[in-house]
């Protein structure tokens, strides 16, 4: 397989529709986790997602009251329409995927946090060399970097673009989900609105409550 060749999702894969996103926030993210993603020459298992809204301080599209919400050139495509990918340089470094949710108006995004590649492992292990297997995707700014994302994917359809969502396989293994607080954040952060998925050896080395520690690699 040439690097970057597409893949086809496997049979039974279907890409989530519009009114998959079309829900509160904090329901789409669980749901995400064992949906994959593919993306050029990869295809990966969601394994860790973080939700954000408008109305808690952590987002994006947050405004201290009296102030409404309202997009901004860098948050146009959050307060978007709902199944669109909004990406964003973090602290000027790394680019980040969120799947808007909700309705158009509302700044909602789902934040994948991690992947677990399942084809063209050796794909992202070129684009991350030097690294473990355990650092290859396990965090946002890894995640986008292994998988060739970019600020030029901010608006892409995450049912027929370059970047897509589809949903799992009928043969993957169950999702085991843990949900905690989110990473990185000083407000609202007392939110249980991360979820990881303890079956996989590729999230994030910060672990929430009730998960002891990352399972060994399979690979």
């Amino acid at each position: 397989m040439s690097a970057g060749a597409p893949v086809a999702p496997e049979p039974g894969s279907v890409p989530l529709p519009v009114a998959f996103y079309a829900r509160p926030v904090e329901e789409v993210a669980p749901d995400l986790l064992g949906c994959r993603l593919v993306v050029g020459g990869v295809v990966a298992r969601i394994v860790e997602t973080e939700a954000y809204h408008q109305r808690e301080g952590a987002s994006h599209g947050y405004r201290e009251p009296p102030r409404a919400p309202a997009p901004t050139a860098r948050t146009r495509v959050l307060f978007g329409p709902p199944g669109r990918g909004y990406v964003y340089r973090s602290h000027g470094l790394h680019a980040c995927l969120n799947a808007v949710c909700e309705t158009d108006g509302v700044a909602a995004g789902v934040l994948l946090r991690a992947v677990e590649p399942l084809e063209g492992v050796d794909l992202v292990r070129s684009r991350r060399p030097g690294r473990r297997d355990a650092e290859l995707t396990s965090g946002p700014g890894r995640l986008t970097l292994a998988l060739g994302i970019s600020l030029d994917d901010d608006g892409v359809d995450l049912a027929t673009g370059r970047i897509r969502i589809v949903t799992a396989a009928h043969d993957d293994r169950p999702v085991e989900p843990v949900s905690g607080p989110r990473i990185g954040i000083s407000r609202a952060k007392d939110l249980p609105w991360r979820w990881v998925d303890a079956s996989s050896p590729d999230v994030s080395s910060t672990l929430p409550p009730g998960m002891a520690r990352r399972p060994s690699r399979r690979r």
